[in-house]
């Protein structure tokens, strides 16, 4: 594994809040907070319901951005930049491989209908620093 994809997985490993932006059915942005997880692949899950706006933005327009790192907006370090492609899935499988009992005051259990994930695969990732005036870039061909 490179250095820069490890980098980039120790950001989005750890629970962390994230701006998620999508395009609404007009083309406008939309932007909402999530809780990103990364696997090993580079693949993003987060969850969402399943009637949410962002799921119908993400059928019409794929296209995302995810900012995420900051922690702490007075101790800013490296950030990332991530544009994706997202797709909708309320498979079993993914609800109850992403399930996590902080999410029990959202929805009944990860069999809940209304519980489902936005899957992101990225095929962007800016890694940038407090002090950076250009960006690392990963893609999937690093």
């Amino acid at each position: 594994m490179s250095d820069l994809r490890q980098r980039i997985l120790d950001i989005l490993t750890p629970p962390h809040l994230a701006c998620l932006a999508t395009v609404t059915e007009d083309g406008k942005p939309w932007v909402r907070y999530m809780i990103p997880r990364a696997s090993d692949d580079m693949t993003i899950r987060v969850c969402c319901k399943a009637d949410s706006r962002k799921v119908g933005h993400v059928a019409l327009h794929p296209e995302v951005h995810l900012t995420c790192g900051v922690t702490d907006p007075r101790q800013i370090g490296t950030y990332l930049q991530i544009l994706g492609l997202a797709q909708f899935d309320s498979s079993p499988a993914e609800r109850h491989a992403f399930w996590d009992p902080h999410l029990e005051n959202i929805f009944e259990g990860p069999d809940d209908p209304n519980y489902a994930l936005l899957i992101i695969k990225p095929y962007r990732i800016e890694v940038w620093g407090e002090a950076t005036q250009t960006p690392e870039v990963w893609t999937p061909a690093n």
